[in-house]
């Protein structure tokens, strides 16, 4: 199983998208292993998005990111972070796929309501970043019977 960190923006909070960006990943077969509301700290934003930091954007990046909490949550799943890429779309909100969250809900470049990992080594840096151990969470799922077959389960 492989895991991704995802973030609904504050523009994603304040439009209430949560429960409909949650019940997308849940139908997708996904498991929820860890969820929290949490107000981002420069020290963070500055770890997050350490690829930016020169850029003249930075500053208004960050200041948007910290108008309101955000909701951090991490998902497991087979190749969950290209699946997640795929049902999140692709970062200018216009262009992004019908059926993407952001295909159906946003217009903005900036203001694209998610973040997911884009990898691994992203995953892992900002599951990190957000989370504490005593945090995440690996239960066995029923449905993991549904969703996943044997061979794709190991059993």
């Amino acid at each position: 199983m492989q895991r991704s960190a995802v973030l609904v923006k504050p523009d994603g909070l304040q439009r209430g998208l949560i429960g409909e960006i949650i019940n997308r990943f849940e139908r997708k077969g996904l498991k929820l292993a860890g969820l929290k509301m949490t107000k981002l700290t420069d020290q963070q934003l500055d770890e997050w998005y350490a690829h930016h930091k020169d850029k003249p954007f930075f500053p208004k990046l960050k200041g948007f990111m910290m108008q309101t909490p955000v909701i951090a949550m991490v998902w497991d799943g087979l190749d969950a972070i290209d699946t997640i890429r795929k049902l999140v779309g692709v970062t200018k909100g216009r262009e992004a796929e019908g059926g993407s969250i952001r295909g159906d809900f946003a217009m903005s470049v900036s203001n694209n309501l998610i973040h997911a990992s884009d990898s691994i080594e992203s995953a892992d840096k900002e599951i990190n970043i957000l989370f504490a151990d005593n945090e995440l969470f690996d239960y066995a799922s029923a449905v993991d019977l549904l969703i996943y077959s044997e061979e794709e389960r190991g059993a």
